[in-house]
């Protein structure tokens, strides 16, 4: 692996103003009114560690392992500042200075070679009724009795039989006309398989070739947020010498997950440019021009909304729509989902669909898993309050963390992806 240069911290904490606008919609401070978990105490704090003023310990471990990482901040900030790119770089170097726990580094190197997460995911598949039971209305399973890590009575997503990319073929034909690659991402890969059955459907409705890369890796997204950048290196350089093999042949990857899509587009080149690795960033940059998240690009680039509102199909669903922070944030995706439901769907807002779910990634997911229910449960309640039977988001991480706080507050609303949603129209 190639030595990264210093990280300067003070770039970032001598150019903040200290205006305050990030704090009202920041995830952490929200639930956890506190200067020091703001994104301005964030950065005032890294500010100090650059300068020797503090020390990278445990106390400071905690609180910067207790941002969301939801980039509320640095959509509002008015000097633009990288607030979530140096929490991520921050975290690199408490990795380094405390280590990554034995389970995490477990779940990376998983990451790292598919075989073996075939494996482990096959096994999980087999045995999973002696340790969790099935939860058949919103779709996952919730654990029988107390596990290590695993909190009991939270709603998990189920495991599947077999794989997205272990189903299909690599080349599907759907006509000829048209060719694209699918990135389908590990969570629709192995537990939310119906994403890209049903993103298969819509490839073979509009007769667009689909091209399905057997060789890709997780796009690291994980690893990133927790700080284990061997491992993003790894994967992330694995996929792009993979992707420039077949990217002259492609119309486009689309890719059904934001945060997958929005680490593919963005933080690839971010995490290269950082590490002082342009060679490996320009690299990156080439393939941005052909990855899209599903719903941009067949809203953008088929006619698609032409032939769902030719359908004349009102579906007896009313569905509201959660802005993933990596869509709506990153990505400014807000609109071509909701254009392409509401050719056949009742649509109805919630009161603050872009307010982050609180999923915030494997740490949160596991060691700060309070933190997670407790930014969780304002989403579940302003989702009742639409009266809607499904809420629809395009990141499987949302699904996860939206369906157990749901399940957590006891409402009986559905969680699907658009992707799924259009195929059922379609299918009428």
């Amino acid at each position: 692996m190639e030595t990264s240069k210093p990280f300067q911290y003070t770039d970032t904490s001598d150019a903040c103003i200290k205006c305050g606008k990030c704090i009202p919609g920041c995830t952490i401070h929200m639930i956890h009114p506190d200067e020091t978990t703001s994104p301005r105490g964030f950065i005032d704090l890294l500010g100090a560690y650059q300068n020797g003023e503090i020390e990278l310990d445990k106390r400071a471990k905690d609180i910067f392992e207790s941002c969301f990482l939801c980039t509320a901040c640095t959509d509002v900030c008015p000097n633009d500042l990288p607030t979530d790119m140096v929490i991520e770089q921050v975290r690199k170097e408490i990795a380094d200075t405390f280590g990554i726990a034995w389970f995490k580094r477990l779940f990376f190197t998983l990451l790292r070679h598919r075989w073996l997460m075939d494996l482990m995911m096959k096994l999980g598949y087999t045995f999973k009724t002696c340790a969790f039971a099935d939860e058949p209305v919103r779709g996952g399973m919730i654990p029988r009795f107390k596990m290590p890590i695993i909190k009991s009575g939270r709603l998990l997503p189920s495991l599947s039989k077999t794989s997205f990319l272990n189903t299909y073929p690599e080349e599907t034909p759907h006509g000829g006309k048209r060719r694209v690659a699918i990135f389908i991402g590990c969570l629709a890969n192995y537990n939310y398989t119906t994403v890209g059955d049903s993103l298969m459907e819509v490839l073979a409705f509009l007769e667009i070739d689909a091209f399905i890369p057997k060789q890709q890796m997780c796009c690291s997204a994980p690893a990133y947020f927790t700080g284990d950048f061997y491992t993003v290196e790894t994967l992330t350089k694995q996929n792009i010498e993979y992707f420039e093999t077949f990217f002259d042949e492609i119309e486009a990857m689309i890719v059904p997950e934001a945060t997958c899509s929005a680490m593919i587009s963005h933080d690839w080149e971010v995490f290269f440019r950082n590490q002082g690795m342009d060679d490996w960033a320009d690299r990156a940059r080439t393939l941005n021009q052909k990855i899209f998240m599903a719903t941009e690009w067949l809203e953008k680039h088929t006619d698609l909304t032409k032939h769902l509102a030719a359908k004349g199909v009102q579906m007896p669903t009313t569905v509201t729509y959660h802005d993933a922070c990596h869509a709506a944030k990153v990505q400014n995706i807000r609109e071509e989902p909701r254009t392409l439901l509401s050719q056949n769907y009742e649509m109805v807002e919630m009161s603050d669909p872009d307010r982050c779910c609180g999923f915030g990634g494997v740490t949160m997911q596991t060691e700060k898993y309070h933190l997670a229910e407790a930014a969780g449960a304002p989403k579940a309640a302003m989702i009742a309050e639409t009266g809607a039977q499904v809420v629809s988001a395009e990141c499987s991480a949302c699904r996860m963390q939206i369906g157990n706080s749901l399940h957590q507050a006891d409402v009986d609303v559905v969680v699907k992806n658009p992707i799924e949603l259009i195929a059922e129209a379609l299918r009428t």
